[in-house]
């Protein structure tokens, strides 16, 4: 494990097309750069719904001796731009930007043939590097080695989509970073136990002044609640079909992250996901719900262990 806490991220983008049919304007995507961006070991973390790239600094400090490790805020999300279309705020869309990222990461190496990465995936980002994975590599510029899928999988309970709509795209203004750190930790309990510093050092890149320079407000555009609140009964037995049919043609080896009190990941297709496809390790996690944040230390080695083995 790298023993240098003070190592920090390079703040880079690239462009991305349109990300729907209606909107044909690029749009820039963030993304955080640790360690040797020579390394042809690369490791690609992807965020949560409503979350942002530096979710990853505890990991990506732990690895980044051993890879090029990249942390995007997908599109609407931290750094990245916001689209002017919502509906491109779609996991489809999202992979659209993930191929444009791995195709750069290829060209600056120079490389004639898709590069070989790991991928780590938190909720929606395991959603997205499922979805990717269904790219023959030629598309997408990349092969995916090891994934780690982190309290998600083809099927997401319905209890949680509710409670996390309950939340996602409210207006909100804070008069300073405790009082956001407070309203963050009350709708995310299910993160588990965190020390009063590790809680303001995940809340922190989460916050943006407000435009009129009146506080603070989350770092989304409100607009990614927008095709999230149109999901049915239908849509997300269509959805959980297809992404089972994904995951069972995966091809990578698989790592399964659970809070063991996870409202979204239920213990069933946790079992499930380790008798199909790619036969997952699953490895639960104590007094944690939805989602390990990976910051705690046996979070870390768990990921660490899986990874360079």
């Amino acid at each position: 494990m790298s023993t240098d806490n003070n190592v920090q991220p390079t703040l880079r983008h690239v462009t991305c097309p349109g990300a729907s049919h209606t909107d044909a304007a690029t749009h820039r995507m963030a993304y955080w750069s640790w360690g040797d961006e020579r390394n042809p070991n690369v490791l690609i973390c992807v965020h949560g719904l409503s979350r942002q790239g530096r979710d990853f600094d505890t990991l990506a400090k732990a690895l980044c001796d051993r890879y090029h490790v990249v942390c995007p805020d997908v599109v609407g999300r931290g750094e990245s731009d916001w689209l002017a279309d919502p509906s491109g705020y779609q996991v489809f869309g999202y992979v659209g930007d993930m191929v444009a990222l791995l195709q750069s990461l290829r060209t600056q190496r120079g490389a004639a043939d898709p590069i070989a990465v790991d991928w780590v995936g938190t909720s929606m980002g395991g959603l997205i590097g499922m979805a990717l994975s269904a790219l023959p590599p030629v598309a997408s510029g990349a092969t995916l080695r090891k994934m780690v899928l982190n309290d998600v999988g083809p099927r997401v309970r319905h209890e949680a989509i509710v409670r996390i709509g309950e939340y996602l795209g409210q207006p909100m203004r804070f008069s300073d970073v405790q009082q956001a750190a407070d309203y963050l930790w009350r709708i995310s309990t299910g993160f588990g136990p965190h020390t009063p510093e590790q809680w303001l050092a995940l809340s922190r890149p989460l916050l943006r002044k407000a435009p009129d320079g009146n506080g603070l407000i989350l770092h989304y555009d409100p607009a990614i609640a927008a095709p999230f609140k149109t999901m049915n009964a239908d849509s997300a037995a269509a959805g959980e079909a297809m992404l089972w049919q994904v995951y069972d043609a995966l091809r990578a080896k698989v790592l399964l992250l659970r809070g063991k009190q996870s409202d979204l990941l239920d213990t069933a297709t946790a079992v499930d996901m380790t008798r199909r496809g790619p036969k997952a390790r699953l490895v639960e996690f104590e007094g944690v719900g939805h989602a390990p944040t990976l910051i705690a230390a046996d979070q870390v080695a768990a990921v660490k262990e899986f990874l360079i083995e």
